[in-house]
Parts: C-alpha cells; sequence; structure tokens
C-alpha cells in the first residue's frame, strides 16, 4: 500500500516509485492524500516508473467538514458535471524540438503518469521523466521543467507555503541512483525560467532505500538517508531541520495529523511501536502489539487514534491506542486490499481491491459498495482518482459498460460518484461527450466524426486524472503523452 489520506480531501499523501517502501518492506505502498514519499531506486541505471507504483495527484489541503445537507449536495453536484465536454488539449511531446535544451527523453512518446494543475499552469508529467507545464489561459507550453539534459524527474510535490513547486529527480551523471530536490517559484514558471529555483536536502544521502517524504498536513519534510540509517524531519516553510531519528531497528514511519508511527523490526510474537509527537519528535506513547507467530504482517497503518493491522489470513484489527480497546473484523469481511485512501474529515477509509473500491468506518463496518465503478487499471493509483476536498465524491477512470461500443477495448469512462451512497451521479464516455445535433448547428458530418474520434481516443487509455474544482474542470493524460481538458 502506499501511504494513507485522501486524495483530493487529502491529508497524508505518499508517492512510491521503488519496489519497497521503507528500509526492506516488500508489501506495495498505500494511497494517500497530504503526503507525497518517494524512494531512490534500488538498481543502478534507469528505472522506469512504469514499472512502479506512481500514486497520486498533487492536491492541497483544505480544512473542511462534512455536509449538512447531502441530498442538496448530490443535486448540486449533478448540475456541476452537467454537460461536460472535450475542449481542450494539450502535447508533452516536443516532435520539433523547440524546447531550450536538447532532451534525449522527448525523442518518443511517453504515457502521462501525473497531473497537478496550480493557478492557472497545467503539469503534466511523463514516464519518461519530462515535464511540460502548459498555460490554462493561453493554452500554450509555458516551458519544460528539465533543466538539464540527463534529468528525469520522478516527481512533482506543490508547496502551497511559499508558491513553489517541488521536483524531485535522478540524473544519468548518478547513474539514476541519487534523488534531488529542487523548489520552483511558481512565477519562475510563469515566465519560463524553471532554472531560477533552488536546490533542497543537499547534505542528505538519497540513494536506494533513502527516501524524501512531503507532508503539507504537518508542514513537514521527512527523509531517510539509508548511508547512516538517520530520519531527518525538515520543516515545509522554511526548509530547516527540526530534529533527527538514529535507530537502526525502525523499519518504517507512518505519518498522521499531529504525530509519527514508529514501526520497528517485529520480534517472534509482537512488533514493538512508538508514536511520536510530529513537532518536536517527543515520544507520546511506547508499546508492543501482539502478532500470531510465523504469519506475515500484511500492513500496519494509523489514523489518528487508530492503529489497523492486518496479518496474513487473519482478522483485521483495529486498536485504539488511548485505551488499547480492540476491535476486529472477519477475514472474509475484510480482505487484503491493494490499497488505502484514508478520508480524515470524515473518519472513513476507502479499500481497493480487484479494481473495485468499498468505504468502511473505524468500527470496521462497510459503509459503501459502489456501483457502475470497475476501475479500468488493475493497478490502482491516485493518479487516475481523485476525491474531492468536501470528500464526498470520487472522480475515477472506469471500464465502460457492456452496453456501450468503442473503438479499442482500453476505452472507458470518467465516472463521479457519491462517497457517501455509492451512486454514480455523473460520467463522462464518448456518447454523452459528443454535442448535440442541436448544439453543433451547421457543423458538418464530418466534423461531428472528428469529433466523436477525438473524445474516443481522449477516453482510450486514460492514465493520470486530476480535477481542479475552482475551475470546475476535469484534466486527463493518456499513453500517448497527451492531456485533455473536460469543462462544461
Amino acid at each position: 500500500m502506499e501511504g494513507f489520506g485522501g486524495s483530493g480531501g487529502s491529508r497524508n499523501r505518499r508517492i512510491t516509485m521503488a519496489s519497497s517502501t521503507g528500509r526492506g518492506g516488500s508489501r506495495p505502498p498505500p494511497l494517500c492524500g497530504g503526503r507525497r514519499r518517494v524512494v531512490a531506486t534500488k538498481k543502478h541505471g534507469w528505472s522506469n516508473p512504469l514499472s512502479v507504483n506512481n500514486s497520486v495527484k498533487k492536491l492541497q489541503r483544505r480544512e473542511i467538514s462534512s455536509k449538512p445537507n447531502r441530498a442538496s449536495a448530490i443535486t448540486k453536484s449533478l448540475h456541476r458535471f452537467r454537460n461536460f465536454r472535450l475542449t481542450e488539449r494539450y502535447d508533452i511531446h516536443d516532435p520539433v524540438g523547440q524546447c531550450s535544451l536538447v532532451l534525449p527523453l522527448l525523442m518518443k512518446r511517453a504515457k502521462v503518469i501525473e497531473i497537478v494543475v496550480v493557478h492557472d499552469i497545467v503539469f503534466a508529467l511523463a514516464s519518461s521523466g519530462v515535464c511540460a507545464a502548459f498555460s490554462r489561459d493561453t493554452n500554450k507550453r509555458i516551458c519544460f521543467l528539465n533543466i538539464y539534459p540527463d534529468e528525469v524527474i520522478r516527481s512533482l510535490f506543490y508547496n502551497k507555503n511559499n508558491d513553489s513547486l517541488i521536483t524531485v529527480s535522478v540524473y544519468a551523471s548518478d547513474n539514476f541512483s541519487s534523488l534531488k530536490c529542487r523548489s520552483i517559484r511558481i512565477e519562475y514558471i510563469q515566465r519560463g525560467k524553471p532554472d531560477e529555483g533552488f536546490p533542497l536536502f543537499e547534505t542528505e544521502s538519497l540513494k536506494w532505500p533513502g527516501f524524501v517524504e512531503f507532508d503539507d498536513v504537518n508542514e513537514k519534510v521527512l527523509t531517510y538517508s539509508a548511508q547512516d540509517s538517520i530520519y531527518k524531519v525538515f520543516d515545509l516553510k522554511n526548509y530547516t531541520l527540526l530534529y533527527s531519528i538514529a535507530d537502526k531497528h525502525v523499519e518504517e514511519i507512518k505519518i498522521s495529523p499531529g504525530i509519527m508511527l514508529l514501526i520497528f523490526s517485529r520480534g517472534q510474537s509482537h512488533v514493538p511501536l512508538k508514536i511520536l509527537s510530529i513537532e518536536d519528535g517527543t515520544v507520546l506513547k511506547d508499546f508492543n502489539h501482539l502478532l500470531h507467530r510465523n504469519k506475515k504482517v500484511d500492513f500496519i497503518e494509523q489514523f489518528n487514534e487508530k492503529l489497523l493491522v492486518k496479518q496474513d489470513n487473519e482478522n483485521l484489527q483495529i486498536l485504539d491506542v488511548r485505551n488499547a480497546e480492540v476491535k476486529e473484523v472477519g477475514s472474509t469481511e475484510f480482505m487484503t486490499p491493494s490499497a488505502f485512501i484514508f478520508l480524515y474529515e470524515n473518519q472513513l477509509f476507502l479499500t481497493f481491491r480487484n479494481q473495485t473500491v468499498s468505504v468502511w468506518n473505524f468500527r470496521g463496518e462497510l459503509v459503501t459498495s459502489f456501483e457502475d465503478h470497475v476501475l479500468s487499471h488493475p493497478d490502482c493509483n491516485t493518479n487516475n482518482i481523485y476525491i474531492t476536498s468536501d470528500q464526498d465524491l470520487i472522480v475515477s477512470f472506469c471500464k465502460a459498460a457492456d452496453n456501450q461500443q468503442f473503438t479499442d477495448r482500453r476505452a472507458g469512462s470518467i465516472n463521479i460518484s457519491n462517497i457517501w451512497t455509492g451512486k454514480c451521479i455523473a460520467k463522462i464516455n464518448s456518447s454523452n461527450a459528443v454535442s448535440s445535433k442541436e448544439e453543433e448547428g451547421s457543423s458538418s458530418s464530418r466534423s461531428r466524426q472528428i469529433e466523436v474520434n477525438m473524445v474516443e481516443e481522449a477516453l482510450e487509455d486514460i492514465t493520470a486524472l486530476y480535477f481542479d474544482e475552482d475551475r470546475n474542470e476535469i484534466y486527463t493524460g493518456n499513453s500517448n503523452g497527451l492531456v485533455h481538458v473536460w469543462s462544461n
């Protein structure tokens, strides 16, 4: 699993680009919201990001509360997503070499793996490591964020504290083995000057299995240097070092609002755990959690005062760390998911398993099963899922209904579903995202067919998705390196 938090309503968010999530973990990392982790690759040489989990939307955290009138919110949502059309297309690929640098990575097309929208700028990152910035006002490319010919950008993070974009990259000159971070103010990017940024964490050795993790919930940065087995916590506002954690027995760190969970090397029948204050590293609680002997741990996740522990073929345990009360959910009811998204405001969490999504509460009860919501990609990640800041809607790329006819079986639909009810309240597909005869007026049948083809092509293999709630626009990227804008 890969971190935890919501993708849009988002709290903690992590992005993992390697086969392990910590110093020796083998499990895939959970989906998450306000936190993002990038792990250095294990092997020397360039590792294709397509081969590993890349989650995530860069969604700014917003302090919100649940809607008091859900029926009213649903009605509003129906109107919000009515008559969405394909309105614009951007191309990351640069076949005519208009970039100021010669970027070997632009020699062939690569799929879009991440989209971030900040103000009026659309950032699109390709699996090749090329990142382009487009102006939503002019619909023209502003610049590429790669400032060196051998730079492979692995991840993006928007730091709202200083209105800057942080890039995490690897370089051919370093055999793609170390993560390098740069901060670029948005105003520099708007002027087409991404090279005016400055490097971050230069003193840290971020080689595998080292990582850097950005947490905009607590406004902190966590780094791990495998060279000396030291975790460091920095202030996200000014990047100053706050404190260090030097303990070779720490296997993983999970971040939740206000606290950190330290998971230590397990004993035969227990795992040592510590809960620390995120602000100064003070130990708030130190305890052992009992385990079944000789059974692997599927996951340990922290959600405020709740601890979720699951072992192979065993019940899910939901532990309240304040009073040690344990709630168990049968292994046949709750099967190990491939990913989580925690919804902090609503005290719920989403699980992803076999391309389906379910909503649970912390009493271990199934709250929602979604209708008409089979995810198109088996490797679920927050690149093709968005949760709104009110945490009431999930926007996903789903398989097309059986009765829909597409030119390619990879084609699907963009579904907007209500998290509380599981109902699909809106859908963008090739049949409703094309102008009606009344709307097209005097346009020819040839023009209409071109529009149909463009819509179908845009929905054929969506590999990244982002919803700009302020503009009320959905952005999707596909395997050809194209970004499409959908709006009404």
